[in-house]
């Protein structure tokens, strides 16, 4: 595949496009070194660059404009700014506070309550980094928004679209995050550092002497800074503490729980409940404010429905499929099928058991180094259940598809 879009050094420019220095290209700055380096590249390539930071965090919230860490914080600006002053480009705060709230916090808070287990980062790439910012870049005559996310974007002729190929650095390959991004999107989106390992943009960072080389990745849910969502749920939407029953299999109470936006799937500390074996939570039922409790056993699974597909490096699939899948974002890679479900949803049955299948949850198929699409883990199906859908033969999932 040849890159035609310029989004790392060395990469060309498709023919007859006007000189580096006449794209402009707005950079998300998040004063970490990724994003730094980042802007570096492209600078040092020619484009005319703007590094930009988003103010995302809704000061009422708890512990809100007091964060002193993580991408939302004061001193991420600061170190975004001096890194820009730097560099020698133009440089601004852009506030996005209301419409990350109703895009990102108000969409993570109702999945809790709704028994899911929401990804915000990655309803954050979409909605806000390649969604807002995107349309912010436009108004400023930008033509590509830049991150410091490890993944690779360009246009194979051959497949006639965008595609996201694997980063260099495997161990901190971040293409899971772009299952759901639109060809439009990805047309407008550029990943510089997809071509270097992590040690190798920490090394450019000192080499240009940007001062967040050392800088700590920052690992918290941005607007949950101490990692305690059960805190935040508690005090943004006091609504969520409704006490339930806890279920056995078969069905009978053997405790209460304080809430199900409290609870994930696999789950174990937390339950109290006094039992001979180890317990967890296998299922939650929002319909009966219940979870429902197992083995370790029957915390795996070996297949699950999703929906609200999107395919990104393939137009979509009419019949079964041999892939590797990954469940969550820190989940191993494993072999999978994938197969037309009804109503546009995929099914993917698992070669493997794999543990804490949880709804909410982002699945992504990959075919070698490229990501083919995904989607949302809707529930978790038995082997028979998936079985039966194979044999259906459900042959169109266009409904599903995201052009």
């Amino acid at each position: 595949m040849e890159r035609t879009n310029g989004t790392a050094p060395g990469w060309p420019l498709p023919p007859g496009a006007p000189p580096k220095h006449k794209i402009r290209v707005v950079v998300a700055m998040s004063g970490g070194v990724d994003s730094s380096v980042a802007a570096a590249l492209l600078k040092k390539e020619g484009y005319d660059v703007i590094g930009i930071t988003m103010q995302l965090w809704p000061s009422d919230l708890p512990y809100g404009q007091f964060s002193e860490s993580g991408c939302c914080s004061l001193t991420a600006v600061e170190d975004a700014r001096r890194v820009a002053y730097k560099l020698g480009i133009p440089y601004y705060v852009v506030n996005f506070q209301e419409p990350f709230r109703e895009a990102v916090i108000d969409a993570f808070v109702e999945e809790y309550l709704r028994g899911e287990t929401p990804n915000p980062c990655l309803i954050c790439n979409q909605r806000v980094k390649f969604g807002l910012l995107l349309q912010k870049a436009m108004e400023l005559g930008a033509d590509y928004v830049a991150t410091g996310h490890y993944a690779r974007i360009g246009y194979d002729p051959e497949r006639g679209r965008y595609v996201v190929r694997k980063s260099r650095d495997p161990l901190k390959d971040q293409t899971y995050t772009f299952y759901g991004q639109t060809q439009e999107q990805l047309a407008h989106t550029l990943t510089p550092c997809g071509d270097y390992t992590k040690e190798e943009i920490r090394a450019l960072a000192r080499e240009w002497n940007l001062g967040v080389a050392s800088k700590p990745d920052s690992q918290e849910i941005c607007f949950i800074p101490d990692n305690d969502y059960r805190r935040f749920l508690r005090e943004y939407r006091p609504e969520a503490y409704n006490p339930g029953p806890i279920l056995d299999k078969h069905g009978r109470r053997i405790g209460t729980h304080d809430g199900i936006a409290f609870y994930t799937v696999g789950q174990r500390k937390g339950l109290r409940i006094s039992s001979g074996q180890r317990l967890y939570v296998i299922a939650i039922d929002k319909e009966n404010n219940a979870l429902i409790v197992g083995t370790e056993e029957d915390v795996l699974g070996t297949a699950l429905a999703v929906r609200d597909v999107n395919w990104v490096s393939i137009p979509g699939i009419d019949r079964p499929r041999r892939v590797r899948a990954k469940i969550r974002y820190n989940a191993p890679e494993v072999d999978a099928e994938i197969f037309p479900g009804p109503g546009g949803q995929v099914v993917t049955r698992l070669i493997e058991p794999q543990r804490a299948i949880s709804p909410g949850q982002a699945v992504v198929w990959y075919d070698g180094e490229y990501l083919l699409g995904g989607g949302i883990i809707d529930r978790q199906l038995s082997a028979e259940e998936a079985e039966s859908l194979r044999a259906a033969g459900h042959t169109s999932i266009a409904s599903g598809v995201q052009q």
